[in-house]
């Protein structure tokens, strides 16, 4: 069983295997003792065994597991030995192990992912194997979109260990949109109020006249974040959260009508948006505003502990700016050429406010529409319109997120079938993403060092419960995951046989996990949603 997944840079075969029994133990040294707990805990509940916690090293036997440190090993680097000893899980840091950890779960077979042994008298054995591995990126991200269909908190619990379980570390949470407000802010109460719920939901693309009549939405508590953060962290993923501004923002204004633009609209009149696209509503550039997601933020980053934040800037139509004499006024006061200006002006507040603080802005590539000179020193770019954004930030000296919709948008369909439900965007098949490239070979190696790495993006408007978000995400994720993990050779040069004969046995993981995954022979029946308008753009995707 060394079909592992994403996969490690060595692997030497033994001859021979080590059995868990009830006398194995499981030892964890200095600053590993999480990692310990947490495979402790998920072995008890697959095995059924005692799995008793080790105090000595030396002192466990043939049939245990060791955790320790090795400063010799790089961050996140792991080397997994198992032998006549027993099995031995060293790691640069307490989050090496953890992957160290990850890697003898799938060495022992699909049935460990379950929460309750299935046999008391079954055998558990990890083959004689030398594992030596560590990750490409040092950013292995999946965003979920919650704004367009709310997932409940259980929800994103389960997709942190699913994405634990593909060595992925970092969740971009995706808050905030046109179409709801996901997150408690104490101060201002109605935007989950009023803001995270919506009269009705478009059913398909936006042009299908398809409804659901019924009400939707929800929100995270304060304490439902806090807890999902700690949760995170005992994995060893990051949450990097993501409140959208100053385009993506009509929830927003419907619970609070001062934040728009009331010079050239009603704002009173403005609801939760119940269709997909890009509503026309955006922030206006006032004090008021700036002070409004100034509160905002400050309890966002009471919440989340992370080094960077996410403020959006992506798709902010300017015409109610062109038409508002108080965003030409602002235009004129601070000096800019034009509404593109703007933008870069409203971003680069926030960059400033979030450094002033220790913290770092993160945003789509349209931060960079006003002119990379108006980019605040130390801000970052999520580059989604393709690589040319990611390219020029990153010879500008600011680091990249590497996530192109024409590559790792798993929204778009994995297939040309008519069977395919709800078709959007190109045909990205899973050789598609096990074949993309997070580095463009523009860069020269001190600019590709700007690369910080990728991350697959899962926007949610036609995916209203999570067995339709598995279908999108899996099982492409897996090979999205080697592609940030491994050292994979250029493209066309990787050997997708071989990724998927791994597969076959990644997908009885999958099986076992409960994810809804698109089979390779296609959509199962009750995946198919036939009738329901998608927006499919034929041909091969622009490669930029």
């Amino acid at each position: 069983m060394t079909e592992v997944i994403p996969a490690p840079r060595s692997v030497v075969a033994g001859s021979g295997e080590v059995r868990l029994t009830a006398h194995s133990q499981v030892y964890a040294g200095t600053e590993t003792e999480g990692v310990g707990h947490w495979l402790r805990t998920v072995l008890r509940q697959a095995t059924g065994l005692p799995l008793r916690e080790g105090r000595e090293l030396d002192d466990t036997e043939g049939d245990s597991i060791g955790l320790q440190l090795d400063p010799e090993l790089g961050p996140e680097e792991y080397r997994l030995v198992s032998d006549w000893t027993g099995v031995l899980i060293e790691g640069g840091s307490e989050a090496g192990v953890f992957w160290g950890a990850q890697t003898l779960r799938q060495l022992l077979g699909p049935d460990v992912y379950r929460r309750a042994p299935l046999s008391r008298d079954r055998t558990w054995a990890v083959p004689h194997v030398t594992v030596e591995d560590a990750p490409r990126f040092r950013w292995r991200g999946l965003m979920l979109d919650v704004a367009r269909h709310f997932m409940p908190k259980d929800g994103v619990l389960r997709y942190l260990d699913l994405m634990a379980a593909h060595k992925l570390n970092v969740f971009h949470f995706h808050l905030t949109d046109d179409q709801g407000w996901r997150v408690e802010i104490r101060r201002h109460p109605r935007l989950t109020e009023t803001g995270s719920w919506r009269a009705r939901t478009k059913f398909g693309h936006r042009a299908s006249p398809l409804w659901s009549e019924k009400p939707h939405g929800g929100y995270y508590t304060q304490d439902d974040i806090r807890e999902i953060v700690a949760y995170a962290a005992d994995r060893h993923i990051t949450v990097v959260p993501e409140i959208d501004l100053p385009g993506h923002s009509q929830a927003a204004i419907a619970a609070y009508p001062e934040l728009g633009n009331t010079d050239v609209i009603d704002t009173t009149a403005l609801s939760v948006w119940d269709n997909w696209g890009i509503s026309a509503n955006i922030l206006a550039p006032t004090d008021h505003t700036l002070r409004f997601y100034e509160g905002v933020f400050e309890e966002i980053l009471g919440l989340f502990p992370s080094e960077f934040v996410h403020v959006g800037g992506d798709e902010c139509l300017k015409d109610q700016w062109r038409r508002s004499p108080a965003a030409q006024a602002r235009i004129k006061e601070v000096g800019l050429a034009d509404e593109d200006g703007l933008q870069s002006w409203f971003i680069g507040h926030f960059a400033k406010w979030l450094s002033a603080r220790g913290r770092r802005l993160i945003g789509w590539d349209e931060i960079l529409d006003g002119g990379l000179a108006g980019l605040a020193e130390g801000a970052a770019v999520s580059s989604w319109r393709g690589y040319q954004s990611g390219i020029a930030a990153a010879r500008a000296g600011h680091d990249v997120v590497m996530c192109p919709e024409q590559r790792v948008y798993l929204d778009h369909r994995q297939d040309g079938g008519a069977d395919e439900p709800v078709p959007i965007g190109y045909v990205r098949t899973l050789e598609d993403v096990y074949r993309f490239e997070p580095v463009p070979p523009e860069l020269t190696s001190q600019e590709a060092g700007h690369v910080l790495g990728t991350q697959a993006n899962v926007w949610t408007e036609v995916m209203e419960d999570h067995a339709r978000v598995d279908y999108q995400t899996f099982p492409r994720l897996a090979a999205f995951a080697e592609v940030a993990w491994s050292a994979l050779p250029a493209p066309e040069e990787r050997d997708f046989a071989e990724f998927e004969r791994r597969m076959a046995v990644h997908y009885r993981r999958l099986d076992v996990l409960g994810v809804a995954y698109r089979p390779p022979t296609g959509p199962l029946p009750w995946q198919q949603r036939p009738g329901v308008p998608g927006r499919p753009i034929e041909g091969p995707p622009p490669n930029r």
